[in-house]
């Protein structure tokens, strides 16, 4: 398998730790594995899980081969906004679960694109997650792209570290933002004491960064416009609730009583821009906001 190149963006980690965030396929004692066995090397030597990283390291990860797992191909309707040899990005609804995991181990996106694309998918990102190069939430509705074969996989995994596949979501959160627009630039690692939520950590979190615009504003609420300049796990939700502006209908980093129609957080991932790994032209792609994103907007108080 082709190597994969992570470059260091918050040094002073373990190398097991940076690993483990840096590929989210992979659990602590997997990374902690890989570095035992040689498969993790820095200037073409082997890496000790213990070596703490430093600016401008690079290490170079060998992946095994997926292991053999029973992921069935499902006939579950697909939204696809694009498909081509080597990407397909489809817009996915609130509810859908990315990849199969503890709890859901099918009824998943994975298991709808292995039906439509005739098991053709990368299988960089592991057994259970092939094809998959970004995730998205599930009750977090839009665009999302996944490769078909290792070689698209890794040039779009390439743009996803140096920033140039470009993701723009729109959300309403709770609040008026005092300016019309802003970054938010703080640094996410999980949660210390509730391991299924992520927080802000500046000590040993993971630079992310979030720009947001103003769109509309409403009675003690406000539409946005967010774009993703780095991609943490649950990054728009934590940082805007880091504001003091919690998502609307977020009751894991918000309110705890949901809004009534929402399934979760009003999150939607509106645009997507990549440089094709076959042509070399960028592309970008939309999805209109769905129809529960519009009556919220609707209910409160915007003219058609």
């Amino acid at each position: 398998m082709t190597p994969l190149r992570l470059k260091v963006d918050a040094p002073g980690q373990r190398a097991d730790q940076f690993l483990a965030a840096a590929l989210p396929q992979l659990t602590r004692s997997a990374a902690q594995k890989l570095l035992e066995e040689g498969a993790v090397t820095l200037n073409g030597r082997p890496v000790k899980k213990n070596y703490k990283t430093a600016p401008e390291d690079e290490l170079v990860v060998v992946l095994p081969d997926p292991a053999p797992v029973d992921i069935l191909p499902q006939d579950i309707p697909l939204d696809v906004v694009y498909e081509d040899e080597d990407v397909i990005a489809v817009n996915k609804p609130v509810g859908l679960v990315v990849h199969p995991a503890a709890g859901h181990p099918d009824g998943t996106l994975v298991n709808a694109l292995l039906y439509h694309c005739g098991n053709s998918l990368s299988g960089i990102n592991g057994a259970l997650r092939p094809g998959i190069v970004h995730r998205i939430d599930r009750d977090t509705s839009g665009l999302i792209i996944a490769a078909k074969n290792d070689t698209a996989h890794l040039a779009l995994a390439a743009q996803l570290q140096d920033h140039s596949l470009y993701r723009e979501y729109e959300a309403v959160c709770v609040g008026n933002l005092k300016q019309d627009q802003g970054t938010v630039n703080a640094p996410i690692a999980r949660h210390p004491t509730d391991r299924k939520k992520m927080a802000v950590n500046f000590l040993q979190g993971r630079e992310a960064v979030t720009h947001w615009t103003v769109l509309e504003r409403f009675s003690g609420y406000t539409h946005i416009q967010c774009q993703l300049e780095t991609g943490r796990t649950h990054q728009i939700r934590v940082h805007m609730a880091h504001t003091g502006h919690p998502l609307l209908g977020d009751v894991v980093y918000g309110s705890k009583k949901p809004w009534p129609g929402l399934a979760g957080q009003c999150l939607h991932a509106r645009r997507l821009s990549f440089v094709h790994p076959r042509t070399g032209e960028r592309l970008t792609l939309e999805c209109p906001l769905p129809s529960w994103f519009q009556e919220v907007l609707t209910k409160l108080g915007h003219l058609v």
